[in-house]
């Protein structure tokens, strides 16, 4: 996953690192109208610095709770209830790409204050959405096909004496070292085998592109929080992202459970989304003077990432999280899993659909 790993920090540090640089230094023609008193602008802060905390806990619960599947039974992979859980989750990342992120790209990449040529003239938002997503589906099909190949070369697989095998009833028992799990896996098949660690890898790169394609938009949401400097704006924006963090972290931390990533690694990417959005809102505390939010460098950058997450989350969700699950046969098996999935996707999309009332 290494490759995967580097992608996601070289786009975290774009994000964290040129992004605000370039927003808060370019000269705006097409600006808001902010003159705040003193007592409100301390107020604001106390505010921005209150969202931090609420942020960071709500996030880090979320992401937490699947990974707490070991203690928690009711949250393991193995109970029904996680088919239900996975699939509200699954519907909030939905609506997250397409009530909450899209419509916010396409009004950055449409705004007046960007010249009516070529921005006015072509929904480059909805381009960009699906570019992301061909290109999430490319990556997701080649790391898939590139760690099959490396974990399944027969060159890895140590020989077996066939007639000790015979003698000792095991007939076809082959030892795998799998790099997936860390260890030596013993089956009586070797297309069992296969078939779990092919799993096991699919789930490692669902879970890492999946973060991927939320951190960006976190940090985003979080910078526009931390810019903001109204209390009437931001005492919703404060409610609303603490839970769509709770949410969001609940379908990452799902993935990664099932994942069954080292404990180093499962550490390492909660605490990467858990940060995110309070980075963001600290760094946009700390551009906040500077910041012009309808600057065209700062529409267009805000506009292009958006519609980039918006094609990423969407793509997950619908591939990779949903139908996965629904066409499964322990879901098409059981009509009682399949009406409880269904039911927890509309609820889990009709919640976040109704958090963009206000944010």
């Amino acid at each position: 996953m290494s490759f995967l790993t580097t992608i996601i920090k070289l786009i975290f540090f774009y994000v964290i690192i040129l992004f605000p640089t370039l927003v808060s230094s370019d000269s705006c023609t097409c600006e808001t109208e902010q003159t705040k008193g003193n007592n409100e602008k301390n107020e604001a802060f106390h505010y921005k610095l209150g969202s931090i905390a609420s942020v960071l806990v709500c996030g880090a619960l979320g992401v937490s709770l699947p990974l707490l599947s070991k203690r928690i039974p009711i949250l393991s992979p193995k109970n029904d209830i996680f088919f239900m859980i996975k699939a509200f989750a699954a519907g909030v990342i939905l609506a997250t790409g397409f009530i909450h992120i899209l419509p916010e790209a396409f009004e950055s990449l449409n705004s007046p204050c960007l010249k009516e040529k070529p921005w006015g003239d072509f929904p480059f938002a909805g381009l960009v959405a699906m570019l992301s997503s061909i290109a999430t589906l490319m990556v997701d099909s080649f790391a898939s096909s590139y760690y099959q190949r490396r974990h399944f070369n027969p060159s890895k697989q140590v020989p077996h004496n066939e007639d000790e095998e015979m003698g000792d009833g095991h007939v076809g028992h082959i030892h795998v070292h799998t790099h997936a799990t860390h260890g030596h896996t013993h089956g009586s098949s070797n297309s069992s085998q296969d078939s779990i660690s092919t799993e096991l890898i699919r789930q490692r790169i669902i879970s890492q592109v999946l973060e991927l394609g939320i951190v960006v938009h976190s940090v985003i949401i979080g910078i526009s929080l931390g810019t903001a400097q109204s209390i009437d704006t931001i005492k919703p924006l404060l409610v609303a992202l603490s839970f769509h963090q709770f949410f969001e972290g609940m379908g990452l931390g799902g993935c990664i459970s099932q994942a069954k990533f080292e404990s180093r690694s499962t550490a390492i990417m909660a605490t990467f989304f858990s940060l995110t959005t309070p980075i963001g809102i600290a760094i946009g505390i700390g551009i906040s003077t500077g910041y012009k939010e309808n600057s065209p460098t700062s529409l267009i950058i805000e506009g292009v990432f958006n519609s980039a997450s918006a094609g990423i989350l969407i793509y997950m969700a619908l591939v990779d999280l949903l139908a996965a699950d629904f066409m499964s046969p322990r879901l098409q098996n059981n009509l009682k899993i399949q009406i409880g999935a269904n039911i927890s996707l509309l609820l889990g999309s009709g919640c976040m659909s109704l958090l963009a009332k206000w944010a």
